[in-house]
């Protein structure tokens, strides 16, 4: 194999940038388990993830354009750099003890706002290191490493919050992104693009193109508006669970933690299902059945079971066939957009595809803490039967809600995507 057609380079990035990622994971986990116990609320641990994600819907699609200009390795640098200088800045907070609410919230939104920055560059720089026959065999590597580090991060986390406190788990952090901070640095090649006109260009102008170039494509925006909508519902939910389980009497920090790792485990499992897969005939169609069996399976069997058992099948039910729709939109993107456009349609992808996250988030949290458990507290014989009583029966009921919810918006967008087609 000559070294054009080489997956090296792939390998050692994605191989290094995965465990920073497991190492990141594992401080935000940590994270929400030290304001749980601090506070007890499921909208001020669902306000972490609110604050990651607020300013990358707000700044993808101008995120995207400063990537298509500039350096993708400088640019993964620095974002990366700036990220691990507010984790520094929460263990520094944390060791002296004045570590507050507000700070989480604050070095959440810095960190959210430089993986706006990094995550196109970071696209980008994969498609410019792949060449496009192993684009499937790529997307499958990716999605299983994010399954592995779904399965291990909220065990380890779990694991070192609870035997050597936060300040362990952001050391953890530090560490694996300095591995892969200096391997990007110094043994990662990634070839440049001629941007010509585009480095002249207003951000402004390049955010228009993006944008622009989708609503050409039909195809992609309405796959891209679905998956929005399978975001509301699975943010939502991420929301919801740990006040359905931590406060359970067959709860706690390791059930959790066991739960969301089974989440991963799942997608393990999917990953080498795709794997041994023929080629879809229709990738359109894979990305929605496979959303309708999630949306329509983990939400119903939390929401009525008690057993810790039954909430890991849930989570492998509801997470099996998310790398079959990865890495089929990934395929479907990376083989209909140009690689000098990719910058800024990813972004804007990221905008329309992920602005629901915090949305899902906030509303999640609300509706547990302010509608769904002061009602299950006069809800009757019939809803605790169905959902249980106590602190985390409210947590069942919005379950049972958000199972709804996510049926029916997936019946509703079939019309829409039942037309394409694309079979690469």
């Amino acid at each position: 194999m000559n070294k054009k057609e080489s997956l090296r380079d792939f390998y050692v990035l994605w191989s290094t940038q995965s465990l920073s990622q497991l190492g990141s994971a594992i401080t935000a986990f940590a994270l929400t388990l030290w304001l749980y116990d601090k506070t007890g609320s499921a909208l001020n641990t669902a306000a972490l993830r609110i604050c990651t994600y607020a300013p990358y819907v707000l700044m993808s699609i101008f995120a995207g354009a400063v990537s298509d200009k500039f350096d993708k390795k400088k640019t993964m640098l620095i974002c990366d750099l700036l990220a691990a200088v507010s984790t520094v800045c929460v263990f520094v907070l944390y060791k002296a003890d004045i570590l507050n609410i507000w700070h989480l919230y604050i070095v959440n939104a810095i960190s959210g706002l430089m993986n706006t920055f990094q995550q196109p560059a970071s696209e980008v720089a994969n498609t410019l290191i792949i060449p496009s026959k192993f684009y499937q065999k790529t997307g499958v590597l990716q999605s299983l490493s994010r399954s592995l580090i779904t399965i291990g991060n909220p065990v380890i986390a779990a694991a070192i919050y609870g035997l050597a406190g936060l300040d362990a788990a952001i050391a953890v952090d530090l560490v694996t992104f300095a591995i892969a901070f200096i391997t990007l640095a110094f043994f990662i090649r990634i070839p440049k693009i001629e941007t010509g006109k585009e480095a002249k260009e207003s951000t402004l102008k390049l955010a228009k193109d993006g944008l622009k170039y989708l609503r050409g494509e039909p195809m992609i925006l309405y796959v891209i508006l679905f998956m929005a909508g399978v975001n509301f519902i699975a943010s939502a939910f991420d929301a919801v669970l740990p006040a359905f389980i931590l406060p359970n009497p067959r709860g706690g920090d390791y059930v959790l933690g066991i739960v969301t790792s089974c989440s991963g485990v799942a997608m393990v499992v999917g990953s080498l299902l795709f794997s041994v897969m023929p080629k879809p005939k229709n990738r359109v169609r894979a990305i929605y059945l496979s959303m309708l069996f999630s949306l329509g399976t983990e939400n119903f069997i939390l929401a009525f079971s008690r057993s810790p058992v039954l909430w890991c099948v849930g989570q492998m039910l509801g997470w099996i066939l998310v790398p079959v729709m990865s890495a089929n939109q990934n395929v479907i993107m990376r083989n209909t957009i140009p690689v000098e456009l990719q910058g800024r349609v990813y972004a804007c992808r990221n905008t329309l595809q992920f602005f629901t996250i915090p949305i899902g988030l906030f509303l999640g949290g609300v509706m547990v803490d302010n509608v769904c458990e002061p009602f299950m507290q006069h809800g009757g014989d019939v809803l605790t039967m169905l959902f249980g009583s106590g602190k985390g029966s409210g947590a069942a009921l919005m379950l049972f809600i958000l199972g709804v919810a996510g049926t029916s918006m997936c019946l509703g967008f079939w019309h829409k995507l039942k037309k394409y087609t694309f079979s690469e």
